[in-house]
């Protein structure tokens, strides 16, 4: 299947192909590709149906290409992984377990009879356990090099649920914000599993700074729930919190203010950091990028180490990235905000 970014990033298009379509002859190799993302606002929130503002990290890219040979003698067929990419990420020679149930679901779902033994290489250029939608860009990319192997057309509703399913296995309770941001082309709006586009008036620049640190996502989940049945009352207050923080950034950017925009940032933080999802490392991160001139600076994703997203003024942008490498940053992404032509304030 050949698409494009964002065709695939609502999660209810108006008119699906069926997924059990005759299909295309097969190919003899299918490729699929995916995107990295960063949280804004509204990490862990979301899982509860609180909103967050997500954005693409298009320059962290993940290649799948999958093919296929006839199964040894007797046997069924299977699945052989080699993974490549990130320096961070350990060279892979075998099939993750996550990975064959993957392939069983797609053939599955959009009934694949042919019993052959697949071949995936993953190529990935995202840092495995930093909030950025590793797992789900892996899975979206694998499920897009799957139905162009075999010429199956795939709605984007069932891309969706295969790729939730493979996160749900890897996370526990995904709230599905990474299976729907790793495809889209722009920064979403997504709560409830509804996601569209989100309303961008403001021009300026995110720096996305890596800590090093492997985050523990189904840890952070866990340590957040256990919070909440420990202390009554402090699950009403952190989701009320999120929900009003993650608005207010949602107009701000909507708006064109950027200065307002950044404390947004900045109380969220504060919010996971009183929740213990943060660490000093990170904590190091966001001290490091406002001492050097950020509007704002917070964990992004699930928590436990990580990355960090700052908003940096455009002519502090330099000044920011030293001061980021120096307080213990392995690397750094910029990300440009742009304004929509079609922007208006909300």
């Amino acid at each position: 299947m050949r698409n494009t970014p964002g065709e695939l990033s609502a999660l209810t298009p108006p008119a699906p192909v069926p997924d059990a379509a005759p299909a295309r002859r097969a190919r003899t190799v299918g490729v699929g590709r995916a995107h990295a993302k960063t949280i804004l606002l509204g990490e862990h929130a979301v899982v509860y149906g609180a909103p967050a503002l997500a954005l693409p990290v298009p320059q962290l890219a993940v290649t799948a290409s999958a093919g296929w040979s006839a199964p040894g003698p007797g046997g069924s067929g299977g699945v052989s992984l080699t993974m490549t990419g990130s320096p961070s990420r350990p060279v892979a020679t075998e099939a993750s377990e996550g990975l064959r149930q993957l392939a069983a679901e797609f053939r599955a779902t959009v009934d694949v009879a042919e019993d052959v033994h697949l071949e995936v290489i993953l190529d990935c250029a995202i840092p495995p356990g930093r909030g950025l939608g590793s797992s789900a860009a892996c899975a979206r990319a694998v499920v897009l090099a799957l139905a162009d192997l075999f010429g199956r057309e795939v709605s984007a509703r069932t891309v969706f649920d295969l790729v939730q399913s493979a996160e749900n296995v890897a996370h526990g309770r995904a709230s599905g914000v990474d299976a729907t941001a790793v495809g889209a082309p722009g920064p979403l709006l997504f709560q409830q599993g509804t996601a569209q586009d989100l309303d961008v008036g403001c021009e300026g620049l995110f720096i996305v700074a890596d800590s090093g640190e492997v985050g523990r996502t189904k840890d952070a989940v866990t340590r957040l729930r256990e919070g909440f049945t420990r202390h009554p009352g402090s699950r009403h207050h952190f989701l009320r919190r999120a929900a009003l923080l993650t608005d207010r950034a949602r107009q701000a950017l909507a708006q064109d203010t950027p200065d307002a925009l950044g404390p947004y940032l900045t109380a969220y933080h504060h919010l996971l950091r009183e929740a213990g999802l943060s660490t000093e490392r990170i904590d190091a991160l966001v001290e490091a990028a406002l001492a050097a001139g950020s509007l704002g600076a917070k964990i992004t994703g699930g928590g436990l180490g990580g990355c960090m997203i700052a908003l940096v003024p455009s002519d502090q942008a330099g000044t920011v990235t030293r001061r980021l490498h120096a307080a213990g940053a392995q690397q750094t992404w910029v990300l440009p905000l742009t304004a929509r032509p079609d922007t208006h304030p909300a």
